[in-house]
This record gives structure tokens, C-alpha cells and sequence, in this order.
């Protein structure tokens, strides 16, 4: 079989199952479920010479493809606190590796990047009636990513991958400033992605890009309840979008927790600024079993992302 022919660099064929985090020389960051990117590409560059046909062809400046993450509750405290930074607006920037693992967890390959920032974190749906696994989509931009041989030592240890499932869609509750018993039977909330798209900076000779933060995006949050707890939000919506009675600084504030199996908060995104502006009404069918919903869709100005479990 293939995995047990040796190449000619006396190097063995692997399966890349598990990968690992090093932020700024702190070894056992987390492990990542998935990952994507973080090759580099070069611009190419054409010379016609008057009317002659050949095209030559020159390198550009090289490129650097974003690392998009999948991740679930396995990392450690370093990264969430980096999260924490990006959500707050503070470009942080980190230098670290993407490590690939064999089956054993042994180190086979390692992508070193340097200058790092997030520049994208994306939430997954949460529903009550779905009992599956949540991971988030995290995005990476580097300056440079260097590929360098593994060091064949083990990286995290398995037991820490348990933590990976903790983290289920159903576990959540949603709370909104005067709102409490409006929002007690929340069934969904939508996936919603925070964006923060860098600025791409070229200076002289220098062949690697400076990349600086841009501004912030945060995201609508649409959440969903039956239509028998949907008064009170209809009667607010009413008084701000057609009798314009509610005060433009009457904002709403709110946010939503997540729970592990056994009960325990897993972090929260709490959301500030924030003002209804759409109620849909479920289609309204003779036919259906389904207890009608109401879906909500709030603005928001800013949000802020608090890690509990303090695993450093």
C-alpha cells in the first residue's frame, strides 16, 4: 500500500488528522477541527515586445491566502482572548504555526505565519431542536507564512479533543433589555459573521505586504419566537418605525450564552445599540403541524465576546 512505500527522501506518506495552534511561542494553543489556506501565490506579470507574438512572463509581489479555521470549545485561553481583542476593534497581531499531525499525533508538517490578524469570526445557527456539534469559522490573515518539516514530536494531547463536542446548538439562551419574559422561548437564532476586511499597503522594494486593520462590521441578529410571545416586540416595533414615540437613544441592549452538556456557560457575545427593525410572520398554512414562528431581526452597533472557562 501507499502509506508503506517509503519516497526517495526516505519520508513516509501521512493523513493530516489533527491540527494544532502555536501562538507567539505558546505551545498547545488548541486543536482546530478544520483548515484551509495559507498558501502563497505571486501575480504574474506580461512583457509584449511591440508587435512581435511571444509574451514573457515575470513574478509579481507574492501573496499570502487567508487561514480559515473551523473551531469548536478545544483551544485554550490565548485564542479566545484573541478573539476578545478582535471584536473590541484592537488589532492584535500574533505570530504562530498551523502544526499537522499523523493519526498518533506525532508533528509531520508546520506552516509558520507571522504578522497575523483575525480578520473574520463567524457564529453558527443555534436551535433548541438541533442537538449537533457547533464549531466556529474563524479567519486568519497573515503577512508571510513560512512551510517548514515537522519536528516528529507529539503535539496536544487526545484528551483535550473531548472538549470539542461540549458545545452543542441547543445549548443557549438569549436575553434582551426589556424583553425577559419575551425572550424565554427564543427556538433560533441565526448564524451571523463579524468582518473586519485589512487594507493592503505596498511600500518600495519590500516584497511582502503590510496589511492594516480596517474598519469593523458587525453584524444584523435575527432570532425567532412563537408567534403567542411575539406582542411585546411588535408593540415596540410599532412605537419606533410608525408613531416614532421611542427615543433614538432607547437602544436595546442584549446578548446570548452558550452552555455546555452539563449546564456550565461556555462564553457570551453580548450586543449593545441595537433597535428592531423587521418582524416576519411565519406563512400562515392550513396544513402545517409546526408551532408558528416569528422572526426578529435586530441592528447592532457593537457586540463584545467574553470566554469563561479558564483552561490556560
Amino acid at each position: 500500500m501507499l502509506r508503506d512505500m517509503p519516497s526517495s527522501t526516505g519520508t513516509r506518506a501521512y493523513a493530516a488528522a489533527h491540527f494544532a495552534l502555536e501562538l507567539d511561542q505558546k505551545k498547545d494553543v488548541g486543536l482546530f477541527k478544520s483548515i484551509e489556506g495559507g498558501g502563497m501565490k505571486t501575480e504574474l506579470i506580461k512583457y509584449q515586445n511591440g508587435a512581435q507574438h511571444p509574451t514573457f512572463f515575470r513574478l509579481g509581489k507574492a501573496k499570502y491566502e487567508d487561514i480559515k479555521c473551523q473551531v469548536g470549545m478545544a483551544m485554550s485561553q490565548p485564542f479566545y482572548q484573541w478573539i476578545e481583542a478582535f471584536f473590541t476593534g484592537i488589532p492584535t497581531r500574533k505570530t504562530g504555526a498551523i502544526v499537522a499531525a499523523d493519526f498518533y499525533y506525532k508533528e509531520r508538517a508546520r506552516r509558520e505565519f507571522d504578522q497575523a490578524m483575525i480578520t473574520e469570526v463567524a457564529f453558527p445557527k443555534l436551535d433548541g431542536n438541533d442537538k449537533g456539534a457547533c464549531y466556529m469559522n474563524v479567519t486568519i490573515s497573515p503577512e508571510s507564512v513560512k512551510y517548514m518539516p515537522g519536528s516528529n514530536q507529539p503535539i496536544t494531547a487526545p484528551e483535550k479533543t473531548r472538549a470539542q463536542k461540549l458545545w452543542a446548538a441547543c445549548n443557549f439562551d438569549f436575553r434582551l433589555d426589556g424583553f425577559e419574559d419575551a425572550c424565554r422561548r427564543v427556538t433560533k437564532v441565526d448564524a451571523f459573521t463579524l468582518k473586519q476586511k485589512p487594507i493592503e499597503h505596498h511600500q518600495g522594494m519590500v516584497r511582502d505586504t503590510v496589511k492594516v486593520p480596517g474598519r469593523l462590521e458587525y453584524p444584523n441578529i435575527t432570532f425567532y419566537v412563537p408567534e403567542s410571545d411575539a406582542q411585546a416586540f411588535v408593540d415596540h416595533h410599532t412605537q419606533y418605525a410608525k408613531l416614532g414615540t421611542v427615543q433614538p437613544d432607547a437602544r436595546l441592549d442584549g446578548e446570548i450564552n452558550t452552555y455546555d452538556n452539563q449546564g456550565n456557560l461556555v462564553f457570551t457575545v453580548e450586543f449593545s445599540g441595537s433597535e428592531i427593525f423587521n418582524i416576519t410572520h411565519d406563512k400562515a398554512d392550513a396544513g402545517s403541524e409546526e408551532v408558528k414562528q416569528v422572526k426578529i431581526e435586530l441592528c447592532v452597533e457593537g457586540m463584545t465576546f467574553t470566554y469563561a472557562q479558564n483552561d490556560a
